[in-house]
């Protein structure tokens, strides 16, 4: 072979070598060669969080505190850990730049062989050229080894216009790691720049002067709804699902009915994570059949609608045993004033700040919604409130603060629509809206202790995040 033959092998030698090595070796700089994480339909934990936001604070013509605060909102970001992470990808950054520039030698390297060779071609084909027109005067042997050789390397051609291209992606390479080494130096700088410990110390400080804040708000009024986070899709259409907002820090137990009616087993979970993973650890199997969704757990004890009756359960988990019931005097039962989607929602027993209500409709209130206060040992009722709302009109309702909320249905494009205080007996329409992913809502509930609202969307147990507004007491207040 001619010597620029031998360069161009030689050339494309060190391309097979380029190439080969781009396969093997940058995969692992850029990390794309690591494990992918693959996902399931699975759905992951997701339980209520701990902790406060403040939305605004500001005070009133009487020069009391006031601001918005909004739970369970927690989230600590372990900087220190992402600090490395940093690095590391910094440091895999500067080693693949150091490698870009071995191989961008190397490159322009062959790249002058190339150069060379592509001149000799353009050499030969013009003398080709030149042998063509006058090849009369030619032996037809020696035009004939010309040729072979010029049919030899025409196809490679295209093989060095090719590399010219490559040449000129890997100095726009070059280029982009060079500006993503000086992005990720800055970003390390920036992490550099504070003290984790202090951070961390700050946030602490934080959390203890807003759990002092706490201890003086006084009940809130709901401003907001957001969400909803999907925890599980799992039961019939209708059911509920709730934890005990008495329960300790440590006891997170999830309880879960499914069905409206012709039921009497409750599945106990110890955990959101058992609970979404179907980690059952308990069942009960009741004395009666419930009736509707509309259950509530509290204080260790599940209070529950008697099927076909207006009669309320309270049945202790503990002891297996019903510790009390009571009739619920004129209350409508068995889909005589059941919520929209009916279901024998008719009695609606639910727990907040204050302590256990009943929401239920009577003929002497004409159909109306009214709110009674129970003894939560006894049942007896202590106190009732007339509203003047259809209970057949509402989609679902629940009580924060002492505060009957009534959303207008229980279909798409549902909003609490109405809300009656019990502190001051009054009444207000609201248009607070939220998010009715699953197009039917069949239960909720609001839990005092996670500050969210538990609800059965279409055989999708899911959380809603409220915001609510408070007012800081101060020691004039009784």
């Amino acid at each position: 072979m001619s010597p620029p033959l031998l360069k161009l092998g030689a050339a494309l030698s060190t391309m097979a070598i380029i190439s080969n090595w781009m396969s093997q070796t940058l995969p692992s700089l850029v990390g794309l060669n690591t494990t992918r994480i693959t996902t399931s339909d699975t759905l992951t934990q997701i339980s209520p969080k701990e902790g406060w936001q403040v939305y605004s604070s500001a005070q009133d013509p009487d020069g009391r505190c006031i601001c918005t605060v909004v739970a369970p909102e927690q989230n600590l970001c372990s900087r220190d850990a992402k600090s490395r992470q940093l690095r590391q990808l910094l440091e895999k950054v500067q080693n693949m730049s150091q490698s870009i520039e071995v191989l961008n030698l190397r490159t322009q390297r062959d790249f002058q062989y190339v150069l060379k060779m592509e001149t000799q071609m353009k050499g030969l084909k013009a003398k080709f050229r030149q042998i063509e027109d006058d090849r009369k005067t030619l032996m037809t042997k020696h035009f004939q080894e010309l040729k072979e050789k010029m049919d030899e390397l025409l196809p490679l051609i295209p093989v060095l216009e090719q590399y010219k291209t490559d040449a000129k992606l890997i100095t726009q390479f070059k280029e982009e790691i060079r500006n993503l080494s000086t992005v990720l130096t800055g970003i390390q700088e920036e992490i550099g720049a504070y003290d984790y410990e202090e951070l961390h110390q700050r946030v602490l400080s934080l959390e203890t002067r807003l759990r002092d804040c706490m201890k003086k708000l006084t009940c809130g009024k709901l401003m907001k709804i957001t969400g909803p986070i999907t925890v599980k899709i799992s039961g019939t259409r209708f059911g509920a699902w709730m934890t005990d907002p008495l329960a300790s820090e440590k006891n997170n137990r999830v309880w879960y009915m499914d069905s409206y009616t012709n039921n009497k087993i409750v599945r106990e979970y110890k955990s959101i994570a058992d609970f979404v993973s179907g980690a059952e650890s308990r069942t009960y199997n009741l004395p009666f059949k419930w009736a509707g969704t509309n259950h509530v757990v509290y204080n260790g004890s599940l209070y529950f609608n008697k099927y076909q009756s207006n009669i309320i359960i309270k049945y202790s988990f503990d002891s297996g045993r019903v510790l009390a019931q009571r009739s619920l005097e004129y209350a409508g039962f068995h889909n005589v004033y059941p919520y929209t989607w009916g279901g024998f929602s008719d009695i609606d027993l639910m727990a907040d700040e204050i302590g256990l209500w009943a929401v239920y409709a009577t003929n002497q209130n004409a159909g109306n919604i009214v709110i009674s206060q129970l003894n939560q040992d006894t049942l007896e009722v202590l106190k009732s409130w007339s509203t003047g709302y259809p209970k057949r009109s509402a989609g679902e309702s629940f009580m924060i603060c002492g505060t009957l909320y009534v959303t207008n249905s229980h279909l798409t494009g549902a909003k609490v629509y109405y809300s009656y205080s019990t502190k001051t007996s009054t009444y207000e329409y609201t248009d607070i809206p939220f998010h009715n992913q699953y197009f039917h809502i069949s239960m909720l509930d609001y839990n005092a202790r996670d500050r969210a609202l538990y609800a059965w969307n279409n055989g999708h147990q899911v959380l809603f995040n409220v915001t609510l507004f408070h007012v800081i007491k101060t020691e004039d207040d009784t």
